[in-house]
């Protein structure tokens, strides 16, 4: 007997897996800019946000060239020991790529690269699982919104969200309002995926998106300069193979 086609299941979720090719085809790319470029940074992101790596990329788009995919492909594309590594003394930058970690290439001279990822911070929302970096408090009355200028109170049709967050709101002329201060987050504690949405609703950022740069490698000597840059964290995950994973985000 035939089976019934509505007892077919249909997966909704399947994302194809990146190929062979376009793995080969990272490592060729990324060997051919450690060919061009005199010196090849390794940097970190903290508070990874799509749309500020994209300013980044634009702002160096005729003086650079970025790559942030996996780590374990662009340390292949470097090669991690002295035997296979593809230019001298890159191997001891490719033994660092760990984590969510990029490449930059330029001709720039170090210290104007040092003032400029130094002087880029764009302040984020926090999200779940990171950690508050001060306390957040409501007070009685309205609760408003203070990312706008000056501050407004919520519309009475986000009240229910409101309550979803654990707030004990109340309309007051259509208004949501607290009758009793309300903690949002303490500092110091992880944020729960409530807290890290009711804080958004409000305007509060807590995460700072830059990228951190802690090695640079010199075509000219073979050498590889350790930062006294700290890898950033601010609370926030990093993982190794983000949306962009396998791919070459380029300026």
């Amino acid at each position: 007997m035939p089976k019934s086609k509505r007892s077919k299941i249909v997966s909704l979720t399947k994302v194809a897996k990146k190929s062979k090719d376009q793995k080969t085809n990272l490592v060729k790319e990324v060997q051919e800019n450690l060919e061009k470029w005199q010196y090849c940074w390794l940097f970190d992101v903290s508070a990874m946000r799509n749309n500020h790596l994209q300013t980044v990329r634009k702002l160096w788009k005729d003086t650079a060239r970025i790559f942030l995919g996996k780590g374990a492909v662009m340390a292949k594309s470097l090669g991690s020991t002295p035997e296979d590594e593809h230019r001298k003394g890159i191997s001891k930058l490719a033994q660092q790529i760990k984590g969510q970690v990029g490449l930059f290439f330029t001709n720039s001279p170090p210290q104007e690269v040092i003032d400029w990822f130094d002087d880029f911070k764009q302040p984020e929302f926090a999200r779940s699982g990171n950690v508050a970096t001060r306390s957040v408090a409501l007070p009685e009355g309205p609760v408003m919104r203070k990312y706008s200028d000056p501050p407004e109170p919520f519309p009475h049709n986000e009240d229910p969200q409101l309550r979803k967050l654990g707030l004990t709101t109340y309309l007051v002329k259509g208004v949501p309002s607290l009758q009793v201060p309300h903690k949002v987050c303490s500092e110091g504690k992880v944020l729960t995926a409530e807290q890290a949405q009711l804080l958004k609703l409000i305007g509060e950022r807590m995460a700072v998106f830059r990228l951190g740069l802690f090695a640079r490698w010199d075509a000219a000597t073979g050498e590889v300069t350790q930062m006294d840059e700290r890898r950033v964290a601010n609370g926030e995950e990093k993982e190794d193979g983000d949306d962009e994973d396998d791919k070459a985000m380029a300026t």
